[in-house]
């Protein structure tokens, strides 16, 4: 399903054995845009650290409204035993190996893929491969949805809005569009960006340049609502701009993998 980072923010998290906080942020690798750790808030539980959770451990989103968690397949006792990131350091390479060697994860930075090794995540211990370390490791850093909420969009020709949101899949965990508000410049329309249109990215300046141009961004199915978000509607919009969707290749992917 398809979620809207803001809608996920606040969800309960709970573990194997008992709730262990809300829903904060969200980092993702600005290399493939696939969000990497969830970032909880703990309340005065392990204060002092940042508790991040990868997309290994989540369960699906349930959105049931006497619900709204996110379940988590692991134990408190193995959160709070995990490597420790001060709340005031970035996430090191470092930290990383040990995070990931703790819990016994293939890396994601292991080889060239969305998922190092492999072109989409992979649960089943007993179809990973041999060895999942030493892999190309690719030029990445994790960013926020927090920092980058906000960044203006441009198109090839002009500005368009800014980024308001994030839309997530929760069975890759991949970012499959930005939404940007077009306030002003348009009268408010909300329209869907994927990641595969961006051109580059300035964090300098805070920027996205995507390589579609003003009008077809202007013609482009209006977003409204996140329950609009089928496949329908996201065939219409990629056939809008003439794009292959993103499903096609990741089908073809799956069933090539093993």
């Amino acid at each position: 399903m398809l979620y809207t980072a803001k809608t996920i923010k606040g969800y309960k998290l709970d573990s194997l054995d008992g709730e262990i906080g809300r829903v904060k942020e969200f980092y993702f690798d600005d290399r493939h845009w696939t969000i990497r750790y969830l970032v909880a808030d703990t309340g005065n539980w392990l204060p002092g650290r940042q508790v991040l959770i990868s997309p290994y451990a989540l369960g699906a989103v349930n959105t049931d409204i006497y619900k709204d968690q996110i379940k988590i397949n692991l134990t408190k006792k193995q959160i709070e035993d995990s490597p420790s990131l001060n709340s005031d350091k970035p996430v090191s390479r470092q930290f990383e190996d040990n995070y990931y060697g703790y819990f016994g994860w293939p890396t994601y930075w292991g080889g060239p893929y969305t998922w190092g090794a492999y072109p989409y995540m992979v649960r089943d211990r007993d179809k990973w491969k041999t060895s999942t370390k030493g892999g190309k490791t690719g030029d990445h850093h994790l960013r926020s949805t927090h920092a980058v909420s906000g960044y203006h969009i441009q198109a090839t020709d002009g500005e368009i809005g800014h980024v308001e949101d994030f839309i997530i899949d929760d069975d890759t965990w991949t970012i499959r569009y930005l939404l940007i508000n077009t306030l002003n410049w348009w009268q408010g329309k909300k329209v869907l960006v994927s990641p595969l249109w961006i051109e580059r990215v300035s964090w300098g300046e805070s920027k996205v340049f995507v390589n579609l141009s003003r009008e077809a961004i202007k013609q482009s199915p209006e977003y409204t609502e996140e329950f609009l978000l089928t496949r329908d509607y996201e065939t219409a919009l990629h056939q809008h701009y003439n794009r292959k969707g993103y499903w096609v290749d990741e089908l073809v992917a799956k069933q090539h993998s093993f």
